[in-house]
């Protein structure tokens, strides 16, 4: 019997497959430090061990599938060499483990998490499909056909993997820290695009994927009446937004998400094209689509009296104009409060204006300290710089959070890729108490 051992098991990617395998039948443990993480809840659920590092971890007979982040020498990767045991970094044994299935890989500079979820919840009710999401999220159903995974584009990561589909949401210039520039990022999704083997679902409303070159089919969607896939008709009411679906410039059906935002139009309708290629009925995608209730992290809203607190991963400019598109969508009578805490220096610098822009659509604004990551401590601006371009913007610590109390009834959005949620939970307990 063969015992996978994840060294890093509780990194998003790491946690869903390990969920994946573990759903399938296999035995799976891993480790890492002893700091919580949400990624680890659902491996407690399933009681895999997981273990803090330690070289004596790893066993004879054992497959260690080993995270990115950690690099050759840490000390069970070198035990591992030293007594013979195989060795498979996590995008490597992902893109050989994908080919046992049809498979699904959701890509883009935004949204892939969000069209991951939905995807692979709409294909279920097709035929028994397995998932993969970057929120930590995996599952492994017994005798899957399809595989949806998200493909992330960091590092260049997604070209181990040869899917029967690609997903493409959008080309944006992010991970300043890697890329050099959007052309640069371009070049990235280009090269996957060569590796597709049956087609490519691609928005034909981003200027960057309008030039994807393919040896198979590329099949477009969007708002834009030469798109194969366009959605017309949009309604938008604080219920979710309807709208129609034309194939080639036919009706094809009617849909309603409980969902708000163009973005999530857009992310739906990238799923109703690959499932229209792939021949699902739309009865099947409406009535799926109507039982999604989303992913972490994304719009997940806890409501405290008259108060609204959503948490949402959005980090990037594009992705926090989106998010609060969504609250006004939903709440349109109310006050759209911003919390958000950069991630990364390299990305606030390169971005700081891009971010006043966006998070000013907000009625109020509160800004948190830059979060730094494993790769970067430091950088040469300080959040200060950032509420400097903001008019009326807060700095806001933890120990201040009550400032956060005098608006009554408003929808608060707490975003960002780092520990916002930090300042949400001190707000909850502040409010709880206030009523208690």
């Amino acid at each position: 019997m063969t015992v996978y051992h994840f060294t890093g098991i509780k990194g998003s990617g790491m946690s869903s497959l390990a969920q994946i395998l573990f759903d399938s039948g296999e035995t799976v443990q891993g480790s890492d430090i002893e700091t919580y993480f949400f990624t680890e809840d659902p491996l407690r659920e399933r009681n895999i061990t997981i273990l803090p590092f330690d070289e004596n971890n790893i066993q004879p007979g054992m497959i260690v599938i080993a995270g990115n982040a950690f690099t050759d020498e840490h000390p069970e990767l070198v035990k591992a060499r030293e007594i013979g045991v195989e060795v498979i970094r996590y995008h490597t044994f992902l893109g050989e483990y994908l080919e046992q299935y049809t498979s699904v890989a959701i890509t883009g500079a935004h949204g892939k998490t969000s069209t991951t979820g939905l995807m692979s919840h709409v294909l279920e009710g097709d035929k028994p499909t397995s998932f993969l999401i970057g929120d930590g999220t995996g599952g492994g159903a017994v005798g899957a056909q399809n595989f949806v995974m998200e493909a992330c584009e960091y590092r260049r990561h997604f070209l181990a993997y040869h899917p029967d589909y690609a997903v493409m949401t959008n080309i944006d210039f992010d991970h300043p820290d890697y890329y050099k520039d959007i052309d640069d990022v371009f070049d990235a999704f280009q090269s996957m695009a060569l590796q597709v083997k049956k087609a490519i679902i691609a928005c034909g409303d981003d200027e960057h994927l309008q030039k994807i070159q393919a040896n198979v089919p590329v099949v477009f969607y969007g708002f834009g009446s030469e798109n194969d896939f366009e959605a017309r008709n949009v309604e938008k009411t604080t219920e979710g937004s309807t709208f129609d679906v034309f194939v080639r410039n036919e009706f094809y059906s009617k849909f309603h998400i409980p969902m708000f935002g163009d973005h999530n139009v857009l992310n739906t309708l990238a799923v109703i094209s690959l499932c229209h290629y792939e021949g699902v009925p739309a009865e099947t995608i409406q009535a799926r689509l109507s039982t999604y209730d989303g992913v972490k992290r994304r719009f997940t809203e806890t409501a405290i009296g008259a108060r609204t607190l959503i948490d949402d991963y959005a980090h990037h400019p594009t992705e926090i104009r989106a998010t609060i598109q969504s609250a006004r969508q939903k709440y349109p009578n109310r006050e759209v409060v911003a919390i958000f805490q950069p991630h990364t220096f390299t990305r606030t610098q390169a971005f700081l204006q891009d971010f006043a822009d966006s998070l000013s659509e907000a009625d109020s604004v509160y800004l948190c300290d830059i979060f730094s990551s494993a790769r970067e401590k430091s950088g040469a601006l300080s959040i200060q710089d950032l509420v400097d371009l903001i008019e009326g913007s807060e700095l806001l610590k933890l120990e201040n959070i009550s400032s956060l109390i005098e608006h009554k009834d408003s929808v608060f959005l707490f975003m960002g890729a780092g520990d916002v949620h930090k300042f949400q939970e001190a707000f909850e307990a502040l409010l709880l108490a206030e009523n208690a």
